[in-house]
């Protein structure tokens, strides 16, 4: 895992060896153990690298790396974990050059020499965003993985094109524009995060997943090809659907699962595992301990408030597993103290309050390993969102009611604030819904009682303020989705994982575990990502996915083959982490200060008279906007940094 950045300048510059060291700095972090630079004083090209040592730790696997024949020249983020499947395929065929060392690096250059770009790519299986220029061609082509793992961002200014891993080093490349896209700003209240292909930043643009941009000059605009799209794999697996027994389809994804889970422990490194105690992480785990001769090292955060808290169900799992487990109880105030490094950590706003434990059970991991696997994946592939498992069961039953009737039934759940209905569904007893705060499950039912379709409902379950709202200070619509139609006939639930896999997924979740993993230095690896259990989880029917009202059911068999079905019997928590609280409490007069009314009116981007009447309300407790305000509260302490 590293960090990469460069640029194509438009002209000879005299300082391009330290201005492309001042933007492979800023990368520091992503790479502490090494940096590297190659500029090609004829072409204008530089490009930049930071290393975070995981395969062949010696100097043979420096990077930038120019290939045997001396044509190409990469920086290269991420691992390609088949890198020695595809070096023997290389030798065998006769296309192995030389090896200098046993990087995954150098069989990438090797394969792309014997079988040209696109095809090269085509066959690694892996997470990467790289930079590769072709010095015959005067080509420079840069690569992203299948589903977005590794970032990849791009600008473009009179001084010539600037790349990297982040925005920080494209702020070092003279000229640099850091005008506020006011659209990006609308999509980001929307999304808690800045969605697709584009970033907070006027003319900066973040790479589309599964995709390579072809540059043939520092002014010229690339030329796109997507060698991987994920609605072309939903359409081939709902065309072509699996036809064996249920039996023989737990078999089949425990195999994938296994590979997959293989490939991502070969490291020369110490590596670990993020472990919730959830479907996904347990899986992953068990997958990696019954392949390992050694207790696996694990890591969990526990909340020192119930409510949040997964600690038991991770040290159970552990304990089952006899895993080698490190669990961190945090309090109010570790958390708390996370929140000024946010800003600079993401980059551009975000706020996926999950940032902050994700941010400290990376930073636990880090003290003994330098590779951890993760779970991301499994909800999107699998069925594992309640809108998944509730959407056509609601959208079957409203839609037979009169329009005005919804309306009704919405103001009447909304009449009543989340304590409340927390309040009523307390008096329950052991009947009460093994879900946290229920009262925001009734409002946010509300919000899709209304809905005209199934993606309107979608978009209302997705969204967090919307143009109605009137938060923006001028009338601004996000920037289109780039989303396509699921293929015909496709359900509801299977339409809802495809748009979470291509949306919520690359741009909030990977977003949020790059970010908080890399700040620490540490990999964090996705092997429910692979792209060859990506494409059968499409072929499989709804029907094992989400069965009744239980989601990811045949992820839940495979799990079950490693370990009881009652030690992952707990509702679904996810990292949360008390705003309402920390916004009523001790982030009070932090927040306060972010959203006055005086410094709203001047800086222009929001209306005060909104922002303060939902700040009102929260801490009074009359309606529960603490999501809302912390996308808010995250761009103005981003701009404040910024400034």
């Amino acid at each position: 895992m590293c960090g990469v950045t460069g640029f194509w300048a438009s002209s000879p510059r005299a300082d391009a060896e330290e201005l492309l060291r001042r933007m492979s700095d800023t990368l520091r972090h992503r790479g502490p153990d090494a940096s590297g630079d190659w500029h090609d004083a004829s072409s204008h090209v530089a490009l930049g690298h930071r290393r975070l040592s995981i395969l062949d730790l010696s100097p043979a696997g420096h990077q930038p790396m120019v290939s045997a024949s001396g044509r190409w020249v990469i920086t290269f983020n991420g691992e390609v974990y088949n890198f020695t499947d595809l070096r023997g395929e290389l030798e065998r065929a006769g296309h192995a050059p030389a090896w200098r060392g046993r990087s995954d690096t150098e069989v990438m250059l090797a394969a792309v020499e014997a079988w040209g770009l696109e095809a090269a790519v085509q066959r690694f299986i892996g997470m990467f965003a790289f930079a590769l220029f072709d010095t015959r061609d005067r080509v420079l082509h840069l690569v992203r993985d299948r589903v977005g793992i590794k970032p990849l961002y791009w600008t473009r200014t009179p001084q010539g094109l600037a790349f990297g891993s982040e925005l920080k080093p494209l702020h070092k490349f003279p000229g640099f524009d850091t005008t506020i896209d006011r659209a990006s700003l609308a999509g980001y209240l929307r999304a808690n995060c800045v969605p697709g292909e584009h970033s907070i930043f006027v003319g900066t643009r973040r790479q589309p997943p599964g995709t390579i941009l072809s540059f043939t000059g520092s002014s010229v605009e690339p030329h796109a090809s997507r060698y991987w799209d994920p609605w072309e794999i939903a359409r081939a697996g709902q065309n072509e659907p699996f036809q064996g027994s249920e039996a023989e389809a737990v078999e089949h994804l425990d195999g994938l699962l296994r590979d997959a889970v293989r490939l991502r422990m070969v490291a020369d490194v110490p590596l670990g595992a993020f472990l919730s105690g959830g479907v996904d992480s347990s899986t992953v785990v068990a997958l990696m301990q019954a392949q390992s001769d050694q207790p696996i090292h694990t890591f969990s955060i526990e909340n020192e408030l119930a409510a949040y808290d997964e600690g038991d169900a991770a040290r159970a799992v552990a304990r089952h597993l006899n895993t080698h487990h490190t669990a961190l109880m945090v309090s109010a105030r570790d958390a708390l103290d996370v929140i000024p490094q946010l800003p600079t950590m993401y980059d551009e706003p975000f706020a996926d309050s999950s940032q902050i434990p994700t941010f400290l059970v990376s930073k636990l991991a880090r003290r003994d390993v330098t590779v951890a696997l993760s779970g991301d994946g499994g909800d999107e592939l699998f069925g594992g969102y309640m809108r998944h498992v509730w959407s056509p069961r609601v959208w079957s039953a409203e839609r037979r009611l009169p329009r005005a009737l919804r309306s009704w039934l919405a103001g009447g759940i909304t009449s009543r604030t989340v304590a409340e209905w927390d309040a009523v569904f307390d008096r329950l007893g052991p009947l009460r819904p093994r879900v946290r705060v229920p009262g925001l499950r009734m409002h946010k039912l509300a919000s899709v009682l209304d809905a005209a379709s199934p993606t309107a409902m979608y978009e209302a379950l997705s969204s967090h303020w919307v143009p109605s709202d009137s938060l923006l200070s001028s009338a601004t619509s996000p920037h289109p989705a780039a989303f396509h139609d699921a293929p015909p006939g496709t359900s509801i639930a299977h339409s809802m994982m495809l748009r979470d896999l291509t949306g919520y997924l690359a741009d909030d979740i990977l977003t949020k575990v790059d970010r908080a993993s890399m700040a620490v230095s540490l990999e964090a690896r996705e092997p429910l990502l692979d792209h060859r259990l990506i494409a059968f989880a499409w072929r499989l029917p709804l029907g094992l996915k989400v069965r009744g009202t239980t989601g990811k059911w045949i992820l839940r068999q495979v799990l079950a083959r490693y370990v009881p079905p009652t030690i992952i019997s707990g509702a679904k928590m996810g990292f949360g982490v008390p705003l309402g609280a920390w916004l009523r409490g001790p982030l009070r007069e932090w927040a306060e200060d972010l959203l006055g009314e005086a410094r709203l009116r001047s800086e222009g981007f929001f209306n005060p008279a909104v922002v303060r009447a939902r700040w009102s309300e929260q801490l009074t407790g009359s309606r529960p906007w603490e999501y809302h305000l912390w996308d808010v509260l995250m761009f103005q302490a981003w701009r404040a940094a910024l400034s």
